[in-house]
Parts: C-alpha cells; sequence; structure tokens
C-alpha cells in the first residue's frame, strides 16, 4: 500500500489507509514550536520531518506538502493532507501564543525605516502643489490694488504684503480683509518653509540609508524613486526594466492602449545625464542607469559601502555615445515621427 506523509504543527507522521503507522511528535513549548512555524514558511524541513524521511528506507511514500517531495517521495496534490480524529492534537494554548511570536517578528523584520523618506517625499509634492494653488490665488488678489504685481512671482506678492503698510488707495479698506489676504501671504511664506525644510531633512536623511543610490543620483531623485517603488525592499527586488520606467505609469498605459509608443524614462528623466542628452541617446542612458540604480539599492538593501564603478560606468556610456554622435544628430528631421527621433533606447 502507498504510504503518506502529513506534517501538522505538532508532527510529522506517516498514513496508511488513513490510519497513523509511524509519528514524530513536536515539542509543545512555544520556542520550539515558533521555530518550526518559522521552518515551515521558508521552506525548509523541521527536526520531526527529517527523522521520519530518514526511516523511510526507499519505500514509494506520497505526500501534499512540496517541502517534503523528491527521494523517492512522490508529491499528490490528491494525497490526504489531514490526520485521523484519534490523533490526538497538541496544545493549542502554545500553538496559538507560538503563532503570535512568529507574526510579532515577521512585521519588525518587515519594518522598512525608509517610509519615513517615503512620506517627506509625498508631503513635498503636495506642499508644492498646495503652494502653487495659494500662489496664484494670492498673485491674482494682490494684482488687483498693484497691477504691477500681475504676471509677478508669487513669492513677490506675498514679501508685498507682508511689507509694513499698504499705501495702494485701492486696497482694502475693511481691516478684516485686509488682514485675511496678510495671513494668505503669511500661509504662503509658511508653506515654502515647510517645504524647504523637508527637502533638507530628505537630502540629509537618505544617504545615510541609501549611499549607493544617493551617489549614483542624488539625494533628491534617489528619495523620489523609493517613493514610488514604495520602499528600498521592494526597489531592489525590482528589474531595471521596471525601474527605468517608474513615475511613467500614465504614459505605460497609454501606451497599452495604443494611443502613445512606450516610455522610454519616468522619474529617471530628472538626471542630469538624462535632460542634458539628445533626444535619440536619452532611452540609452536610462536603460543604463536603470541597471545601475537596480544593483546600487541591493548593495543598499545588504548595507555595502558606495561603488564608485556604478556612476562611472554611467558616464562611461555617456562619453561612448557621445563619441558615436554624428554631426546634426541632435535635431530631428523635418517630418520624421518622434519615436523614430528618439532612438531606441
Amino acid at each position: 500500500m502507498v504510504r503518506t506523509i502529513v506534517s501538522t504543527w505538532y508532527g510529522a507522521f506517516l498514513l496508511e489507509e488513513g490510519e497513523v503507522v509511524r509519528g514524530r511528535r513536536s515539542p509543545e513549548d512555544g520556542p520550539a514550536i515558533a521555530d518550526r512555524i518559522r521552518a515551515r514558511l521558508a521552506g525548509r524541513r523541521t527536526p520531526e520531518e527529517e527523522e521520519l524521511l530518514a526511516a523511510r528506507a526507499d519505500e514509494p511514500w506520497t505526500t501534499r506538502d512540496r517541502r517534503l517531495s523528491g527521494d523517492h517521495v512522490r508529491f499528490d496534490p490528491h494525497a490526504p493532507i489531514a490526520l485521523p480524529a484519534s490523533e490526538p492534537e497538541g496544545d493549542r494554548v502554545a500553538h496559538r501564543a507560538a503563532l503570535l511570536d512568529v507574526a510579532e517578528t515577521a512585521l519588525a523584520d518587515s519594518w522598512d525605516p525608509s517610509i519615513h523618506v517615503e512620506e517627506a517625499v509625498r508631503a513635498t509634492a503636495d506642499l508644492d502643489r498646495v503652494q502653487n494653488l495659494v500662489g496664484e490665488r494670492l498673485t491674482s488678489w494682490a494684482s488687483r490694488d498693484a497691477p504691477e504685481l500681475d504676471g509677478a512671482e508669487p513669492a513677490a506678492a506675498a514679501r508685498r504684503l507682508l511689507a509694513a503698510g499698504e499705501d495702494s488707495p485701492y486696497a482694502p479698506s475693511d481691516p478684516a480683509v485686509r488682514a485675511a489676504r496678510r495671513r494668505l501671504a503669511e500661509l504662503y511664506a509658511a508653506i515654502g518653509g515647510a517645504r524647504a525644510e523637508l527637502s533638507a531633512a530628505v537630502e540629509g536623511a537618505v544617504p545615510a540609508r541609501t549611499p549607493n543610490l544617493s551617489a549614483l543620483l542624488g539625494p533628491e531623485l534617489a528619495a523620489k524613486l523609493l517613493a514610488q517603488a514604495r520602499g528600498l525592499d521592494r526597489l531592489a527586488r525590482l528589474p531595471a526594466s521596471t525601474i527605468q520606467v517608474l513615475g511613467a505609469e500614465r504614459a505605460f498605459f497609454e501606451h497599452l492602449r495604443g494611443r502613445a509608443p512606450p516610455p522610454r524614462h519616468g522619474l529617471l528623466f530628472l538626471h542630469p545625464a538624462i535632460q542634458s542628452a539628445p533626444r535619440g541617446e536619452r532611452g540609452k542612458i536610462a536603460r543604463t542607469l536603470a541597471g545601475k540604480v537596480a544593483i546600487a539599492a541591493r548593495l543598499d538593501r545588504a548595507g555595502a559601502p558606495v561603488d564608485p564603478s556604478l556612476a562611472r560606468a554611467v558616464e562611461a556610456r555617456r562619453a561612448r555615445l557621445k563619441s558615436e554622435r554624428r554631426p546634426g544628430s541632435r535635431r530631428r528631421r523635418s517630418g520624421a515621427p518622434l519615436d523614430a527621433a528618439a532612438g531606441d533606447g
């Protein structure tokens, strides 16, 4: 008869015709149960499973647990997975405590401190949007009684309104309205101050957490890429092809709908090496840079020191493309399609 090996949290058992013919029970203390739960989660075998398999003597067994298959143990998706009711279970209280311990440890291990940098980057983007809205309204309002501010920078309008006194005869006559407008100017200045503090904090924190990414991209772009990838752990797992177009999701979906060519770069376009390159070379440099970013993220995830060869490789690629550049290649031929002019990047 074919025998089946079944593993549970309280031991490993060998079944024949639905009955237990051999078993190795696990210790019932909490730490031992937790260790065996972690082993199963990691795809490893428990000591009880190893002991039971060692006594197999080349008998053909089946199992529904892929961890146990191999060496004359055949995986069978229809094999039994439960023990008969006559087999007593272990201590449920100890099992519950072990599960909670494993869960708490897993949560602690999954914690990524870069989440604070991600939130700071998102807060910076939010403040930019809010400041632009407030600035537009402030400039429009200030130009009503100071026409010279029409079209001026919002910062200039804010400075004007925050200056001592308003001598224009067309300024608001109601003191409450005048005070409210001044408060709007103060809000604009406060948003700018908060935004500057956030940027300075990010530029100071990112190099300590991701030295390789910061050396390759600069702290600000590295922080934006981390936020877009939702953390260093995920960025370190992404392939270079995905990193290359992070931030270009909208353009990518437009391409899937057949409305646009495939994007060649996303946030990486903010890198000076790509911005300063001719259109036909940007995709190629972005591809090279994305590959080095993938390596840098994995180095930072492992806590490795800065590898200067990554930046040198990008510069070497730029120099090679520049040496191969033909005269007049910066300009697109009249009537040439845009994606053809962009090269094969």
